[in-house]
């Protein structure tokens, strides 16, 4: 199996526990925080490091919360529920996954073991299980961060659909998912309007003023990245929503400027991996070679993050382009 990522571990991601001091007063403010109804609006939970500092919005329409993106791993799916609940008396109902990624599906099983419903596209649903092998294998053998007994068990979704999906709430409002036609950070793309206010959560479609993730959705146990899916997939945002766009990482913006943003971003990202290729010319095999292949990348890395200085986490560059690397590489 093609390892994913460089063979260097995550510095920036690797797993991280909090003081005791610090948890025991984390469970003190959510005990006794004051309940606030957050009826009509869009909210966020961002995980730590450990968890990518991944968001997961949440919309409460006043008698029961959505959640869209289930997050890395049970304990970080945990302390999304916690701090829902220690913001609202609704009930949490349903996490809709937004694409089969790891920290968008990985914390299913707390979900699940509430009693919540989870929803995704079919086409969603069917990539998680190969893309839960894939994974696996690099944060258990790899990187050695998990054991294959700690690292998350990946559960199937519940509900599925295809196309187009319109949940109506309790309160008579409603959600729709959009299922895209073409992929776009990862093999398949749901969008979610929130139909009361027009704002889209989209997962990581959108990295607003934060480098993206290049590897691309896994199909048939490797990596597949598809640039002109992606910015497709972006051109469709404007026809669907008329708010902000809350991206998996990143700020939130109105759809216009996510899309522009966004695009640009990825026709510099093919423009720096093309060039730097071709002036490496005979060269290139050393992308293939585990042992060479990370310095290429960290300066590939290094180029966007010179490119666009004012973006977060550039080390998701260089831990990702191993995949649109490969794919310019191929014959």
């Amino acid at each position: 199996m093609t390892a994913p990522y460089s063979t260097r571990f995550f510095s920036p991601f690797r797993s991280q526990r909090r003081p005791r001091a610090l948890s025991t007063l984390a469970a003190i403010a959510l005990t006794f925080a004051s309940i606030t109804s957050w009826a009509g609006a869009v909210q966020v939970f961002t995980s730590d490091a450990a968890g990518f500092n991944t968001h997961s919005v949440w919309y409460d329409d006043g008698q029961e919360v959505t959640v869209v993106d289930a997050q890395f791993t049970p304990a970080h799916a945990e302390a999304l529920l916690a701090s829902i609940r220690g913001q609202t008396k609704s009930p949490v109902t349903r996490v809709v996954v937004t694409h089969p990624n790891p920290d968008k599906f990985n914390g299913l099983s707390v979900f699940h073991a509430q009693g919540i419903e989870s929803i995704a596209s079919a086409k969603t649903a069917a990539a998680v299980p190969d893309t839960d092998a894939y994974k696996r294998h690099f944060w258990v053998k790899i990187a050695k961060a998990f054991t294959d007994a700690t690292y998350p068990r990946a559960e199937a979704i519940k509900t599925t659909y295809s196309g187009q999906h319109r949940i109506t709430l309790k309160s008579g409002e409603t959600i729709t998912l959009f299922e895209l036609p073409q992929p776009g950070i990862s093999s398949n793309q749901t969008v979610v309007r929130f139909d009361q206010t027009g704002d889209l959560a989209v997962g990581d479609l959108v990295h607003t003023h934060t480098h993206a993730w290049l590897e691309g959705g896994i199909v048939n146990g490797k990596p597949l990245p598809t640039l002109e899916g992606w910015k497709a997939g972006l051109a469709e945002l404007p026809r669907l929503g008329t708010g902000k766009v809350y991206g998996g990482r990143g700020v939130f913006v109105p759809v216009a400027q996510a899309v522009a943003e966004q695009t640009a971003y990825l026709d510099k990202a093919d423009a720096v991996v093309t060039g730097y290729l071709q002036r490496l010319g005979s060269r290139a095999s050393e992308l293939s070679d585990p042992a060479r292949q990370g310095a290429h990348h960290q300066a590939i890395q290094a180029e966007m993050a010179k490119a666009f200085p004012g973006h977060a986490m550039p080390d998701l560059v260089g831990y990702s382009v191993y995949g649109l690397v490969q794919q310019k590489l191929a014959p």
